[in-house]
């Protein structure tokens, strides 16, 4: 398992759960990625998990303009 699941196509659904200070771990973000307008994101998206099925998810990051998606995470599989 050295290999983390990866996404397949696009995400879709995408939402914004929080932004700003509304962020839990704003200052763990600035500090390891540097300032930015960040916003924590929800979205739908297929993943192949590690045995090579694939599947549908949930999934949730962070992101900033000019960063990017750091901290993808699988919330749920749907």
């Amino acid at each position: 398992m050295s290999e983390l699941p990866k996404i397949v196509g696009q995400v879709c659904a995408i939402e914004t759960i929080a932004e700003g200070n509304g962020i839990r771990e704003l200052h763990q973000l600035r500090q390891r990625y540097g300032q930015g307008t960040w916003r924590k994101k929800k979205g739908i998206a297929a993943v192949e998990s590690f045995n090579g099925e694939v599947a549908m998810a949930e999934i949730h990051w962070y992101e900033a303009h000019g960063i990017g998606k750091v901290k993808l995470k699988i919330k749920r599989w749907l």
